[in-house]
């Protein structure tokens, strides 16, 4: 009786045993991941969407064997606070980091939920600009240029190319350009010592030296098309021989409150002429190189998955925009589209199932992309705010969000702090220093050239939005909100106590 009790219980044993086995054969293996993010890109400077000027063949291949989601957004558009969202898929409004301001991360950020499920993570480029460093948030590798950095591997080789560069940054100023504005020139060394090339290469590098046992996860980080704008000449005389588009032009600007010289912040400025075809060929020049010069690498990338028989996966996103005028602005922290909206690519190997050459209109955010991820890669997620988007990809009936909150608290002037709303047709802000409101049309009005808040026939509208906001902000530490009404004038910390979600 004990034999024939082990013997089926030896023979359970084994039929369970070969069907995990049989099941985990059936699972589709964790696919590589390849993450192109740029700094400061903005989401329409793409030649795929009839953008004047901008040619970007490459990135146009990736949709149109992808997806592109036009309506994809920075919850807060700057790079700290970008990323911050990016790694740990929390809301602003969850984590506390609602500006300009680093803070500690206490939860699993995406490399590290790709490391813990077996994948080797690598950041070429520019640093993720947290308080961890590269190691810290789960990368087994870093090979780091983050071009304003005097002290980095990228610095490190051009001082050694031209030795009478003692100091990066002071070099960089010294030759007349910025940081933050709008000054433009071409590169002045050697093609092969611009950061964008420099990056490039040693992405490919990495990929050629990892493993293909286990599945990669490559993070090419640029600091372009971020200022300073200063593009091998080759794309700089390009963009100044064409005709560049104009500026948005807003009717709810006070556009004779603007000056040429700009504000002492840097944000508010009148850019006309040639400085602004400057600005213009200089932006516009250094995303047409990263077009350009990352072919070899998405090429060499899917040729690695491919001969290694496993699924790969290419995203294009950045970590916020560029106002580059429109609106008398410049630089990022605004919810206007140049600023907020970013751009959002996904294109994957065909056993991945998905769909090709799609477009989805519904709002997304960098925070979907560690759910996203996860899911691809089977491996444990974090409870995060984000949205795996991997139904839609596949083309599956399923809604992402009724509507997104973007937001960022007050960095260059108490002025400029928002809260915002969209459903990727409309979008709603409110500036909580003077509460004043903001209302648009993004299927007639993409430039944002036209404020419907004051037309009587919007005024429903208006209210369903407002009320939305007020249901959001009531649990604020700040008392935007007391559930009834929006409280104009409260002060916005860059980091505050974070709210628990329901």
């Amino acid at each position: 009786m004990i034999r024939i009790l082990t013997r089926c219980l030896f023979g359970c044993w084994a039929i369970a045993l070969g069907a995990a086995v049989s099941a985990a054969d059936q699972r589709p293996m964790q696919p590589d991941v390849l993450l192109i993010m740029p700094d400061q890109m903005r989401g329409d400077c793409l030649s795929v969407l009839g953008h004047p000027v901008v040619q970007t063949p490459t990135f146009d291949d990736l949709a149109r064997q992808g997806m592109l989601f036009r309506r994809a957004y920075a919850t807060v558009p700057s790079c700290i606070p970008a990323r911050f969202a990016l790694l740990t898929g929390l809301y602003p409004q969850t984590s506390g980091v609602v500006g300009f301001r680093q803070k500690p991360i206490t939860r699993p950020t995406m490399p590290q939920v790709l490391a813990k499920a077996g994948y080797q993570t690598a950041l070429v480029g520019r640093e993720m600009h947290q308080a961890a460093d590269a190691a810290q948030l789960g990368y087994e590798l870093a090979v780091l240029g983050s071009t304003y950095k005097s002290d980095d591997q990228y610095a490190a080789a051009v001082m050694r190319a031209a030795p009478e560069i003692r100091d990066f940054r002071k070099w960089v100023e010294g030759l007349g350009l910025s940081y933050n504005h709008w000054q433009a020139m071409h590169w002045p060394l050697s093609d092969d010592l611009h950061p964008t090339t420099w990056v490039i290469q040693q992405s490919r590098r990495v990929l050629a030296d990892a493993a293909t046992d286990r599945p990669l996860m490559l993070t090419t980080s640029f600091y372009a098309p971020h200022p300073p704008l200063f593009p091998p000449a080759e794309y700089f005389d390009a963009n100044l021989e064409k005709e560049l588009p104009p500026v948005a032009r807003g009717d709810w600007v006070d556009w004779d409150s603007l000056t040429h010289a700009g504000s002492d912040s840097g944000q508010r400025v009148l850019l006309e002429g040639q400085r602004l075809r400057k600005a213009q060929a200089g932006y516009f020049g250094l995303i047409e190189q990263i077009d350009r010069e990352i072919a070899p690498l998405i090429a060499e990338f899917r040729a690695r998955s491919e001969q290694a028989g496993r699924p790969w996966v290419v995203v294009l996103t950045s970590d916020h925009g560029e106002m580059l005028g429109d609106h008398g602005y410049f630089r990022k922290c605004e919810p206007l589209e140049g600023s907020a909206n970013i751009p959002f690519l996904v294109c994957g190997s065909p056993e991945l199932g998905f769909v090709r050459g799609q477009r989805c209109f519904e709002p997304v955010c960098l925070e979907d992309l560690l759910p996203t991820f996860a899911q691809l890669a089977n491996a444990d997620r974090p409870d995060v705010d984000g949205i795996s988007l991997v139904p839609v990809l596949r083309g599956e009936p399923t809604k992402v969000r009724e509507w997104l909150h973007f937001e960022h608290a007050t960095c260059y002037s108490p002025r400029q702090a928002f809260h915002a709303l969209t459903d990727g047709r409309g979008k709603y802000i409110w500036r909580p220093h003077d509460g004043r409101e903001l209302l648009f049309d993004l299927d007639r009005d993409p430039k944002e050239e036209h404020d419907l808040s004051p037309d009587a026939s919007r005024q429903d509208q208006l209210r369903q939005w407002r009320s939305r906001l007020i249901e959001r902000l009531a649990s604020r530490p700040e008392g935007f909100s007391d559930g009834q009404r929006l409280i104009a004038g409260r002060p916005y910390a860059p980091l505050n106590a974070g709210v628990t979600r329901p």
